[in-house]
């Protein structure tokens, strides 16, 4: 199995910043992609911003240009560096990593158990 631990969420104020810190463990082969979703109360799950073990990158188009993600692969540790947060990133933050735990199995997504972000006006 593969477990991931999040931290760096809490409060910030409309303009500030946070990071948030994911690390995956376990047994792990190998990640393919690791990155966040994130969901607001009353709206679905939505990808922030993924990376893959080359450092190719997507981003959601409302966060582009403020959030930048990175990876250690020695770590197996993806990060989510927030700038100019806004009260709509305000959302529990997940972190994701495509795993296999052995040469031979198909990929499975694993999930950490989320961190809360909260952005003030």
């Amino acid at each position: 199995q593969v477990q991931l631990v999040e931290s760096g969420g809490g409060l910030a104020q409309a303009g500030g910043s946070l990071r948030l810190s994911c690390a995956a463990s376990g047994s792990i082969f190998d990640i393919n992609a690791m990155g966040w979703y994130r969901q607001a109360p009353g709206k679905q799950r939505e990808l922030v911003a993924a990376i893959t073990s080359g450092g190719s990158t997507n981003y959601a188009d409302s966060v582009k240009g403020r959030f930048t993600i990175s990876r250690d692969n020695a770590k197996n540790t993806v990060y989510l560096q927030m700038n100019s947060l806004k009260p709509e990133d305000t959302a529990v933050y997940y972190c994701f990593a495509d795993a296999r735990t052995t040469a031979w199995e198909w990929r499975n997504d694993y999930w950490g158990q989320g961190t809360q972000v909260t952005v003030s006006s």
